[in-house]
């Protein structure tokens, strides 16, 4: 759906503005934030007990051992966590899409939430994690 929604400003921009080197060079620009934060992934790798994540492929990455987690949960975002990186009351926020996150807590007390459409996937393989440790 949002790529319909540029393809048409970008028509229509061309249409009303006629060929533009700045408009080309704004759309460029457009086009390489959406190929460097086309998608969010978060990976739980059970034979390192590391959780990491990153953004397209592989800007911004991030990766915590589990070892250094004092708590996860799965959590629902809210609107006003939007997408992309920030900083909000509830600690760091990573999101591309949707609402659903698991939120984890550092043992520093540092918070991230991290988007994913597999909360339930996510959770088992750091229970499994968990258990194989023991």
């Amino acid at each position: 759906m949002f790529l319909t929604w540029f393809a048409t400003f970008v028509a229509l921009a061309i249409f009303l503005l006629g060929h533009n080197a700045l408009l080309y060079g704004f759309i460029g620009i457009l086009a390489l934030i959406g190929y460097l934060f086309y998608g969010l992934t978060l990976e739980v790798d059970k034979d390192k007990r590391m959780v990491s994540w990153w953004f397209g492929p592989g800007v911004l990455k991030k990766s915590v051992k589990v070892d250094e987690l004092q708590s996860y949960c799965a959590v629902t975002n809210s609107f006003r966590h939007g997408i992309g990186v920030k900083i909000t009351h509830d600690g760091w926020v990573y999101a591309a899409h949707g609402f659903k996150a698991i939120e984890f807590v550092l043992a520093d007390g540092s918070k991230y939430r991290i988007g994913t459409n597999d909360q339930s996937g996510v959770l088992a393989a750091l229970e499994e994690i968990e258990k194989s440790a023991q």
